[in-house]
């Protein structure tokens, strides 16, 4: 060993050091795009979980001029809230009257809230045509 370089010695002890540092960079940046990542399949849950309600509030008012009882509700979308406000309809809508349900939920730290509404006949019970009916002009 008399041939070799003093300088060298610590060449692979370096290079280690700087490995090692690389990967823990790279593994705190795939932890933090892990947890990003996390959040927002999380809010995007919530939210389909509250337009999936809205919508069934909304479809419940329509067939049967109620909503889905609050037990039912509780069931089927835990941690969610509701509110439905009817109001009567007013222009072309008068009437009829037009039914908003707002849901809410909570994803981590963000408050998910929805809102969609309707307008339904005054008596809450939509009004199908069957196959014998004629549907009226420009519904085709």
């Amino acid at each position: 060993m008399p041939g070799r370089n003093p300088r060298e010695r610590g060449f692979l002890l370096t290079e280690l050091i700087v490995a090692l540092t690389v990967l823990g960079i790279l593994m705190t940046v795939f932890a933090l795009s892990l947890h990003a990542f996390a959040k927002f399949n999380r809010y995007q849950l919530v939210r389909q979980r509250c337009i999936a309600a809205a919508q069934a509030e909304l479809d419940s008012v329509t067939a049967t001029g109620k909503p889905v009882p609050g037990e039912d509700f509780e069931r089927l979308w835990p941690g969610l809230t509701v509110s439905i406000d009817q109001s009567p309809g007013v222009g072309q809508w008068q009437g009829m009257k037009l039914v908003q349900v707002t849901t809410c939920g909570k994803s981590f730290r963000s408050k998910v809230q929805i809102h969609l509404s309707r307008y339904v006949s005054d008596d809450g019970i939509a009004r199908h045509t069957t196959a014998d009916e004629p549907l009226a002009e420009g519904r085709r």
